[in-house]
Formats: C-alpha cells, structure tokens, sequence
C-alpha cells in the first residue's frame, strides 16, 4: 500500500506526510498557497495519504473553493487511493461524505447561515 508520491515537490510532500506516523495525535493542516502552487494535486494526496495510513474517512474535512475543485478532489482522492488500496478504495473514499466547497459544506453545517453581499459589510 503505497502512493505514488514521487510527482510532488518538496513542500507538497511535507504537506502530505504531515504529523506521521501518527496521524490521530497531529492536529489539523491547513494548506494555504497561490495559484498554481499545486493545491489541487496536494489535498488529494494528502486526503489519500490519511486514508491509506488508516484515517477514518468520515473524520476528514477536505475543503476549497468551488464545486469544481471539490469534485474535482473527489475524484482524484478515489484514484489515488484506489492506486493504492485496489478494492478496498471504493468503501473507504465513499466515506468522505464532509468534503465540498467551503460555501456548500457551511450551509450544510448550519442551515441558517447567511452570504452577504460586500456592499452589505459596512
């Protein structure tokens, strides 16, 4: 079980590997970097890298931007994992049921939250 970590600079596989091998005790990453930084090839490797070393799916909150991004992230995450996992991948990445956009999964969250317009932020 291993993923193919070989395309990812340096920081980006700092990014991945963070706080392993125990994961469970390292507390949340959040990536924050420009664009084309590779944050779209960064998250799913790293959602994929919790996965496979045994990170309950339901407990990863993989988040961006856009919906595209999302689905996008989605559907890397469940390549890179089923790369690594074989069979097993589907149950595990269907698991990721708390991952979106960061506008959809707080409406999710909490229903009653409201988006302003700037004109709006007084």
């Amino acid at each position: 079980m291993s993923l193919a970590l070989a395309n990812l600079n340096p920081e980006q596989l700092r990014a991945v590997e963070y706080g392993g091998p125990n994961y469970a005790d390292c507390g949340p990453l959040l990536i924050i970097a420009g664009a084309g930084s590779g944050k779209t090839n960064t998250l799913p490797h790293r959602v994929a890298h919790l996965i496979v070393n045994g990170a309950d799916p339901r407990r990863v909150l993989p988040l961006t931007f856009s919906r595209r991004a999302a689905t996008e992230m989605i559907r890397r995450v469940e390549r890179i994992t089923s790369q690594a996992l074989g069979q097993n991948a589907g149950v595990m990445t269907g698991a990721l049921t708390w991952s979106g956009a960061f506008h959809a999964m707080s409406l999710r969250y909490r229903p009653c939250f409201s988006i302003f317009p700037v004109s709006c932020s007084g």
